[in-house]
C-alpha cells in the first residue's frame, strides 16, 4: 500500500460520513477484500483515493438495491458478468417484494378496520346473509363493550380474513345447529343426556367461528341467553322456552365436567 500526506485521501471517518455508512461496515469490506483503501500516511492510517470511493458509492448502490456482497464483488471485479442481467434480475426480485409488501399493507389495513368495525361487510351484505332481523349495529355495540378483550381481538382476527362467502358459511351453520336445537327440543331431549351434551359440544364448535369458547364460557352465555332479551326473543323465537331449556343443557353439561354453574366466570 503506497504512503500518502494526509491531504491524499479520505480516513475511514471521513469516508464513512461521506457515504452514510459505519466505520465498522468499511473495516468489514476491508478485511473482505470487497473494498479497500489504496493509501496510507506515514502516521498509518488508511486512506480512500477517489478511485476508492467511486468504488465505494458503487458498492453502496449495489447494496442498497439488495444484491449480496458476493454479487457486488462479481459485479465489479468479474469481467465475464452480465451486469444489465443481474441487475434485471435483482429488479424481478424487487418487484415481487413490492408485491408481497402491498398484499400486507392491504392485510393490515383489513386488520385494522376488523379490530375497529368487526364486521367488513356493507349493511346490505350483512342483511342477506345474517336476514332481515339483523341489527348492523350490533357489531359496534359490542366493539364498545368487549373492544377491548382477547375474545375481540381474536374476533376481529377472524374477521379479517373473511369475505362474504365465509361469513355466509357461519351463519349457515349457525341456523344448522339453531334447526337441531329446535328439534331436540320437540323430541324431548332432556338436560344432561348424551343427546343434550353432544348439542352443548356442537354449539362450542359452531361458536369457535368467532372465538375459542371456554365451558366457563359456555356457562355465561347460556345465562345471557335467557335473561337478554334479544338473545331470548331469538331462541323462544324458534321454539317456546327454548332460551330456558337451552341453557339448563349447558348448565348440566357443566356440572359434568365439574363447573358449578353458579359460580361460573368469563374464563
Amino acid at each position: 500500500m503506497p504512503d500518502a500526506t494526509d491531504t491524499d485521501g479520505l480516513t475511514v471517518g471521513q469516508a464513512s460520513t461521506r457515504l452514510d455508512v459505519t466505520v465498522r461496515t468499511l473495516h468489514h469490506w476491508d478485511e473482505i477484500g470487497l473494498a479497500r483503501p489504496s493509501l496510507r500516511t506515514a502516521a498509518g492510517y488508511r486512506l480512500y483515493t477517489a478511485g476508492d470511493l467511486e468504488r465505494l458509492h458503487r458498492i453502496v448502490i449495489y447494496r442498497e438495491i439488495g444484491l449480496g456482497l458476493d454479487r457486488i464483488r462479481a459485479v465489479l471485479d468479474d469481467s465475464t458478468t452480465d451486469v444489465p442481467g443481474a441487475l434485471r434480475a435483482q429488479r424481478t426480485q424487487i418487484a415481487e417484494r413490492i408485491d408481497r409488501l402491498q398484499q400486507l399493507s392491504a392485510g393490515l389495513d383489513r386488520m385494522i378496520d376488523a379490530h375497529e368495525r368487526g364486521l367488513l361487510l356493507t349493511i346490505e351484505q350483512q342483511a342477506a346473509i345474517f336476514g332481515p332481523q339483523w341489527n348492523p349495529d350490533w357489531a359496534a355495540q359490542a366493539r364498545e363493550l368487549y373492544g377491548d378483550t382477547t375474545q375481540w381481538q381474536q374476533y376481529a382476527e377472524r374477521s379479517a380474513s373473511r369475505g362474504p362467502e365465509e361469513w355466509q358459511a357461519v351463519a349457515d351453520d349457525v341456523a344448522g345447529f339453531d334447526q337441531a336445537l329446535g328439534e331436540a327440543m320437540d323430541a324431548g331431549v332432556t338436560p344432561g343426556s348424551p343427546e343434550a351434551n353432544q348439542l352443548v359440544e356442537r354449539h362450542r364448535e359452531v361458536f369457535a367461528s368467532y372465538f375459542p369458547l371456554t365451558r366457563q364460557m359456555q356457562v355465561c352465555l347460556g345465562r345471557m341467553y335467557e335473561a337478554d332479551p334479544g338473545f331470548a326473543a331469538h331462541y323462544d323465537g324458534i321454539r317456546a322456552g327454548l332460551a330456558a331449556w337451552f341453557r339448563r343443557l349447558i348448565d348440566d353439561s357443566a356440572r359434568a365436567h365439574s363447573i358449578d354453574p353458579d359460580t361460573a366466570t368469563w374464563q
